[in-house]
Protein backbone atom coordinates (compact mmCIF):
# COMPACT_ATOMS: atom_id res chain seq x y z
CA UNK A 1 0.00 0.00 0.00
CA UNK A 2 1.33 3.75 -0.38
CA UNK A 3 0.59 5.33 2.98
CA UNK A 4 0.29 9.01 4.25
CA UNK A 5 1.19 9.90 7.28
CA UNK A 6 -0.04 13.38 8.39
CA UNK A 7 1.49 13.65 12.51
CA UNK A 8 3.74 16.89 13.42
CA UNK A 9 5.23 15.15 16.30
CA UNK A 10 8.89 13.85 14.75
CA UNK A 11 9.29 10.68 17.09
CA UNK A 12 5.65 9.08 16.45
CA UNK A 13 6.41 9.56 13.10
CA UNK A 14 9.60 8.16 12.13
CA UNK A 15 8.27 5.55 14.54
CA UNK A 16 5.28 4.71 12.72
CA UNK A 17 6.94 5.05 9.33
CA UNK A 18 9.86 2.79 9.52
CA UNK A 19 7.43 0.13 10.98
CA UNK A 20 5.18 0.52 7.92
CA UNK A 21 8.19 0.76 5.05
CA UNK A 22 9.74 -2.81 6.84
CA UNK A 23 6.21 -4.31 6.20
CA UNK A 24 6.74 -3.04 2.64
CA UNK A 25 4.45 -0.23 2.65
CA UNK A 26 5.93 3.45 0.24
CA UNK A 27 5.19 6.40 2.52
CA UNK A 28 4.87 9.86 2.63
CA UNK A 29 4.89 12.34 5.52
CA UNK A 30 3.32 15.39 6.13
CA UNK A 31 4.23 17.40 8.83
CA UNK A 32 1.47 20.03 9.30
CA UNK A 33 -2.36 19.89 8.30
CA UNK A 34 -1.71 22.36 5.15
CA UNK A 35 0.70 20.42 3.68
CA UNK A 36 -0.97 16.56 5.14
CA UNK A 37 -4.09 18.31 2.96
CA UNK A 38 -1.80 19.39 -0.29
CA UNK A 39 -0.54 15.84 -0.63
CA UNK A 40 -3.98 13.77 0.31
CA UNK A 41 -6.18 15.40 -2.58
CA UNK A 42 -3.21 15.74 -5.06
CA UNK A 43 -1.56 12.23 -5.13
CA UNK A 44 -3.04 8.87 -4.48
CA UNK A 45 -3.46 6.81 -1.50
CA UNK A 46 -4.29 3.66 -0.24
CA UNK A 47 -4.79 5.00 3.46
CA UNK A 48 -3.99 7.79 5.37
CA UNK A 49 -2.38 8.08 8.88
CA UNK A 50 -3.95 11.24 10.42
CA UNK A 51 -2.84 12.93 13.47
CA UNK A 52 -5.96 14.92 15.02
CA UNK A 53 -3.82 17.91 16.85
CA UNK A 54 -1.84 19.27 14.14
CA UNK A 55 -0.63 22.87 13.39
CA UNK A 56 -1.82 25.03 10.32
CA UNK A 57 -4.69 22.47 9.81
CA UNK A 58 -6.27 20.53 12.62
CA UNK A 59 -6.99 16.99 11.55
CA UNK A 60 -10.51 17.00 11.37
CA UNK A 61 -10.90 20.43 9.69
CA UNK A 62 -8.49 18.13 7.20
CA UNK A 63 -10.66 15.71 7.36
CA UNK A 64 -13.88 17.32 6.32
CA UNK A 65 -12.11 19.17 3.71
CA UNK A 66 -10.86 16.03 2.56
CA UNK A 67 -14.51 14.21 2.16
CA UNK A 68 -15.75 17.37 1.06
CA UNK A 69 -13.59 17.33 -2.06
CA UNK A 70 -15.21 13.34 -2.89
CA UNK A 71 -11.97 11.77 -1.70
CA UNK A 72 -12.77 8.75 0.11
CA UNK A 73 -9.35 7.42 1.27
CA UNK A 74 -9.84 5.32 4.17
CA UNK A 75 -8.31 7.41 7.21
CA UNK A 76 -7.16 6.30 10.61
CA UNK A 77 -6.81 8.65 13.38
CA UNK A 78 -4.17 9.08 15.90
CA UNK A 79 -5.03 11.27 19.07
CA UNK A 80 -3.85 11.50 22.72
CA UNK A 81 -7.56 12.22 22.86
CA UNK A 82 -9.02 9.04 23.28
CA UNK A 83 -11.98 9.86 25.64
CA UNK A 84 -15.51 8.47 23.74
CA UNK A 85 -16.64 12.28 22.22
CA UNK A 86 -13.73 12.66 21.02
CA UNK A 87 -13.79 9.22 19.17
CA UNK A 88 -17.47 10.10 17.81
CA UNK A 89 -16.05 13.62 16.67
CA UNK A 90 -13.76 11.97 14.63
CA UNK A 91 -15.76 9.09 12.94
CA UNK A 92 -19.00 11.86 12.36
CA UNK A 93 -15.69 13.74 10.63
CA UNK A 94 -15.65 11.48 8.08
CA UNK A 95 -12.85 9.50 9.86
CA UNK A 96 -13.00 5.24 9.31
CA UNK A 97 -11.35 4.50 12.53
CA UNK A 98 -9.63 5.99 15.06
CA UNK A 99 -6.27 4.94 17.35
CA UNK A 100 -5.61 6.74 20.95
CA UNK A 101 -1.97 7.06 21.26
CA UNK A 102 0.05 5.74 22.84
CA UNK A 103 -0.62 2.46 20.68
CA UNK A 104 1.33 -0.62 19.73
CA UNK A 105 2.38 -0.59 16.18
CA UNK A 106 1.18 -4.19 15.40
CA UNK A 107 -2.43 -2.76 16.36
CA UNK A 108 -1.75 0.02 14.44
CA UNK A 109 -0.82 -2.08 11.00
CA UNK A 110 -3.62 -4.47 11.76
CA UNK A 111 -6.34 -2.10 11.51
CA UNK A 112 -4.70 -0.15 8.40
CA UNK A 113 -5.23 -3.63 6.83
CA UNK A 114 -8.90 -4.14 7.95
CA UNK A 115 -9.02 -0.12 6.31
CA UNK A 116 -7.58 -1.83 2.95
CA UNK A 117 -10.20 -4.01 2.81
CA UNK A 118 -13.37 -2.48 2.97
CA UNK A 119 -15.51 -1.37 0.04
CA UNK A 120 -15.03 1.93 -0.87
CA UNK A 121 -17.72 4.09 -2.75
CA UNK A 122 -20.17 0.99 -2.72
CA UNK A 123 -18.05 -0.49 -4.87
CA UNK A 124 -16.11 -4.02 -3.76
CA UNK A 125 -12.78 -3.51 -2.92
CA UNK A 126 -10.24 -4.93 -5.36
CA UNK A 127 -8.50 -7.61 -3.64
CA UNK A 128 -7.13 -9.55 -6.58
CA UNK A 129 -5.40 -8.66 -9.53
CA UNK A 130 -4.60 -10.10 -12.76
CA UNK A 131 -2.89 -9.71 -16.22
CA UNK A 132 -3.10 -13.01 -18.65
CA UNK A 133 -2.09 -15.86 -16.39
CA UNK A 134 -0.86 -13.88 -13.40
CA UNK A 135 -2.62 -13.27 -10.56
CA UNK A 136 -1.90 -11.37 -7.42
CA UNK A 137 -4.62 -11.87 -4.35
CA UNK A 138 -3.81 -8.58 -1.82
CA UNK A 139 -5.41 -9.97 1.09
CA UNK A 140 -3.35 -13.24 1.47
CA UNK A 141 0.26 -11.49 -0.20
CA UNK A 142 -0.26 -14.30 -2.59
CA UNK A 143 1.06 -14.07 -6.43
CA UNK A 144 0.37 -17.29 -8.54
CA UNK A 145 0.99 -17.36 -12.41
CA UNK A 146 -0.49 -20.38 -14.72
CA UNK A 147 -1.80 -21.70 -11.19
CA UNK A 148 1.99 -22.00 -10.16
CA UNK A 149 2.96 -20.39 -6.30
CA UNK A 150 5.37 -17.34 -7.33
CA UNK A 151 7.78 -17.05 -3.86
CA UNK A 152 8.21 -12.89 -3.33
CA UNK A 153 10.09 -10.63 -0.56
CA UNK A 154 7.88 -8.10 0.46
CA UNK A 155 10.16 -5.08 -1.48
CA UNK A 156 9.10 -7.84 -4.99
CA UNK A 157 5.58 -8.01 -4.17
CA UNK A 158 5.10 -4.51 -3.73
CA UNK A 159 7.21 -3.72 -7.01
CA UNK A 160 5.05 -6.22 -8.80
CA UNK A 161 1.68 -4.87 -7.43
CA UNK A 162 2.65 -1.49 -9.04
CA UNK A 163 3.60 -2.81 -12.23
CA UNK A 164 0.65 -4.77 -12.36
CA UNK A 165 -2.14 -1.34 -11.18
CA UNK A 166 -0.17 -0.18 -14.13
CA UNK A 167 -0.39 -2.96 -16.64
CA UNK A 168 -0.51 -1.80 -20.04
CA UNK A 169 1.80 1.43 -19.06
CA UNK A 170 4.86 2.86 -19.31
CA UNK A 171 6.08 3.32 -15.67
CA UNK A 172 9.19 5.33 -15.51
CA UNK A 173 12.25 5.33 -13.00
CA UNK A 174 10.89 7.69 -11.35
CA UNK A 175 7.12 6.22 -10.96
CA UNK A 176 9.02 3.34 -9.54
CA UNK A 177 11.10 5.51 -6.87
CA UNK A 178 8.24 7.11 -5.88
CA UNK A 179 5.37 4.92 -5.48
CA UNK A 180 7.70 1.43 -4.23
CA UNK A 181 11.12 2.77 -2.86
CA UNK A 182 9.28 6.30 -1.12
CA UNK A 183 12.55 8.32 -2.68
CA UNK A 184 11.76 11.66 -3.79
CA UNK A 185 14.65 11.62 -5.37
CA UNK A 186 17.22 9.19 -7.71
CA UNK A 187 19.46 7.57 -5.57
CA UNK A 188 21.99 6.81 -8.39
CA UNK A 189 21.85 3.30 -7.60
CA UNK A 190 20.62 0.45 -9.89
CA UNK A 191 17.85 -0.94 -7.19
CA UNK A 192 15.48 -0.92 -9.51
CA UNK A 193 17.22 -3.21 -12.01
CA UNK A 194 18.71 -5.16 -9.01
CA UNK A 195 15.21 -5.98 -8.01
CA UNK A 196 13.09 -6.23 -11.67
CA UNK A 197 15.52 -8.45 -12.44
CA UNK A 198 14.72 -10.67 -9.54
CA UNK A 199 11.25 -10.59 -10.07
CA UNK A 200 11.60 -11.79 -14.16
CA UNK A 201 13.70 -14.70 -12.93
CA UNK A 202 10.73 -15.35 -10.69
CA UNK A 203 7.47 -14.48 -12.69
CA UNK A 204 8.84 -15.33 -16.53
CA UNK A 205 11.84 -17.18 -16.50
CA UNK A 206 10.39 -20.39 -16.22
CA UNK A 207 7.13 -19.31 -19.03
CA UNK A 208 7.31 -19.42 -22.83
CA UNK A 209 5.96 -15.71 -22.78
CA UNK A 210 7.35 -12.91 -21.00
CA UNK A 211 5.01 -10.31 -19.08
CA UNK A 212 8.01 -7.90 -17.76
CA UNK A 213 9.33 -5.82 -20.74
CA UNK A 214 11.89 -3.27 -20.77
CA UNK A 215 10.92 -0.10 -22.66
CA UNK A 216 14.03 1.29 -24.01
CA UNK A 217 14.90 4.76 -22.58
CA UNK A 218 11.27 5.08 -20.90
CA UNK A 219 11.04 2.30 -18.13
CA UNK A 220 9.29 -0.93 -18.06
CA UNK A 221 5.63 -2.05 -18.97
CA UNK A 222 3.87 -5.44 -17.42
CA UNK A 223 2.41 -6.89 -20.24
CA UNK A 224 0.88 -9.43 -22.20
CA UNK A 225 2.32 -8.28 -25.46
CA UNK A 226 5.35 -6.91 -26.56
CA UNK A 227 5.22 -2.56 -26.45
Amino acid sequence: MRILIVEDDPNTASFVAKGLREAGHAVDHARDGREGLYLATGEPYDAIVLDRMLPGLDGLALLQALRAAGHATPVLLLSALGEVDDRVAGLKAGGDDYLAKPFAFSELAARLEALSRRPRGGASAQTQLRVGDLEMDLLARGVRRAGRGVDLQPREFRLLEYLMRHAGQVVTRTMLLEGVWDYHFDPQTNVIDVHISRLRAKVDRDFPRPLIHTVRGAGYMLSEHSP
